[in-house]
């Protein structure tokens, strides 16, 4: 079972399948906050899929991940960008207008985590217990993990510059 940290000291345990970088990125279907329909990430799709994974986009790293990706990811043609937190779609969608979010979908996975679970990315115990990690996976249009990034403090933000690249190499 993987770990995070928290502020350096306490240790939270992942639960959930393990997905790596040639796996199958399972097709889960999620909650996008503009208009609560339903929104499919993983699985092979026609165009390249940044998921971008955040605890709540009402802590500052999130909403700034969450920014930076908004500007960086909308210069690369033929990649879907989705952002994934366990955050409500009504505070989700909140967010997006007050932030001017608009050059990518913010969803949710609160209904019955299945996105969390599925790849292995929900905090199984520790204070925050019941939300993601935060992590990066890139998928190719055949459906497979190209690029994964599980950031070990949940405190720290991702390697933006490599999860980048990893969607442009995979156009």
């Amino acid at each position: 079972m993987a770990t995070v940290t928290l502020k350096g000291d306490t240790v939270c345990n992942l639960s959930g399948t393990e997905i790596n970088v040639g796996d199958a990125a399972p097709e889960i279907t999620v909650v996008n906050s503009a208009g609560l329909a339903d929104k499919v990430v993983g699985g092979a799709q026609d165009k390249v899929q940044l998921i971008v994974v955040v605890p709540s986009l009402d802590t500052a790293v999130c909403a700034a991940e969450t920014r930076k990706f908004n500007e960086k990811a909308a210069d690369i043609e033929g990649v879907d960008t989705t952002v994934v937190s366990m955050d409500l779609p009504f505070a989700a969608g909140r967010f997006c207008t007050a932030e001017g979010i608009e050059n990518l979908t913010v969803a949710s996975d609160f209904r019955n985590k299945d996105f969390a679970n599925a790849y292995g990315v929900l905090l199984a115990d520790g204070p925050l217990a019941g939300v993601t990690a935060r992590a990066i996976f890139v998928v190719g249009k055949d459906g497979k993990v190209v690029y994964k990034e599980l950031v070990p403090e949940i405190t720290a933000e991702p390697e933006y510059d490599k999860a980048l690249e990893a969607a442009k190499a995979a156009v």
